[in-house]
């Protein structure tokens, strides 16, 4: 089966070279998971992986897009060949020197077609890691780079991660940083029209409602106020093009071994979510990602009604909104419980900013 937005979207190219969902939460939100079978949409693969944390029997790894799939398969021939300290250099959390070399020691044990696919994005893992070469992060990096300075001076954005309490935060932000050239730049460089073209692309925008711009700066208010900047991965990468002394869940050192040692329990499955449903096989838990944003109301129905065909009594499922609205559909809702005292405070902390809803529903057995 095809998914819908597979005939839209371009799929060849790697869109995003890391994870912008913060994976904390998604491992709270799905709770007990040891010895279960988990599906996850891959995109870049730091959220598969930082599922393996959970202790899962199984972990069902699927994507529509080749490109995204040869994102995961490097990490885990970075996981298998590197050091901790040599997996964020390669990676471009860190300033390196040896990424050619790091990256082919990485790719060494990958099959062919991998091999090639990373032989051909040498150069820019070179300059970038290989968690910079996405589309989404070079619209950042256009942001960062060629416009963010006449915004802003290094010393206003090296103390954006200096640690405050909230009414410091609030202060800083109100007097140093929101200022009017700063909402200016948002309005534009975050407009649909650019958005579309630069960032994700366009046909993700089809069920959207609302001024994307605006979205964005809202939640940037909720990541540089509400929550503590210092301790936001995905901030720091878009502001200084790195991370900082936080990062993310994935490529942390206290997970490290613990997901190479679980590396045998991924199954790769190319294809769209659609596909996986029709083998029949039940999942106790679902990270969704995003991907009922880039459905049709009624496409959303039929896909979650498959979903939930393919999910054991308690699985539940986890997934992000950004601007437009799903959850469990009318028809539904009896199948599901929301789990909504999981999802609140889970909300409330997620560092990956963009997103304006968060949910987490349980299957009733």
């Amino acid at each position: 089966m095809k998914s819908e937005i597979e005939s839209k979207a371009d799929f060849g190219q790697i869109r995003y070279a890391q994870l912008w969902e913060d994976a904390d939460i998604l491992t709270q939100a799905l709770g007990e998971c040891k010895d279960q079978t988990l599906v996850s949409i891959c995109s870049a693969g730091d959220n598969a992986l930082a599922m393996l944390t959970l202790d899962p029997k199984r972990l069902v790894v699927v994507d529509l897009s080749s490109s995204q799939i040869a994102c995961l398969k490097l990490r885990i021939g970075a996981y298998q060949t590197l050091k901790h300290n040599e997996f964020l250099q390669l990676m471009g959390a860190r300033p390196s020197a040896k990424r050619i070399a790091l990256l082919a020691k990485a790719t060494a044990n990958l099959d062919r077609e991998t091999q090639v696919f990373w032989k051909l994005h040498v150069s820019d893992v070179e300059k970038y890691g290989a968690g910079g070469i996405g589309k989404f992060e070079n619209y950042f990096r256009i942001f960062r780079e060629r416009l963010l300075p006449f915004v802003h001076s290094k010393k206003t954005i090296d103390d954006v991660f200096l640690k405050r309490d909230k009414p410091a935060r609030l202060d800083f932000f109100n007097k140093r940083f929101n200022s009017w050239r700063w909402r200016f730049l948002i309005k534009v460089f975050f407009s649909r029209f650019i958005m579309g073209r630069m960032g994700r692309d366009k046909a993700f925008f089809d069920h959207v409602d609302g001024s994307p711009s605006e979205h964005v700066a809202r939640r940037l208010y909720h990541a540089a106020v509400i929550t503590e900047p210092a301790e936001n991965p995905y901030l720091h990468w878009i502001l200084k093009g790195t991370h900082g002394q936080a990062l993310p869940m994935a490529w942390r050192k206290e997970n490290f071994d613990k997901i190479k040692s679980r590396l045998s329990c991924i199954e790769i499955k190319p294809g769209s979510l659609e596909a996986f449903i029709s083998t029949g096989e039940k999942a106790d838990g679902w990270n969704l990602s995003d991907i009922f944003e880039y459905m049709s109301p009624a496409v959303f129905e039929t896909v979650y009604g498959d979903v939930l065909k393919a999910s054991a009594p308690k699985a539940r499922l986890v997934y992000w909104n950004m601007m437009a609205p799903r959850r469990v559909p009318k028809n539904h809702a009896s199948k599901v419980t929301t789990l909504t005292n999981i999802e609140g405070p889970l909300k409330a902390m997620d560092k990956a900013f963009f997103y304006s809803d968060f949910v987490v529903e349980e299957v009733i057995s």
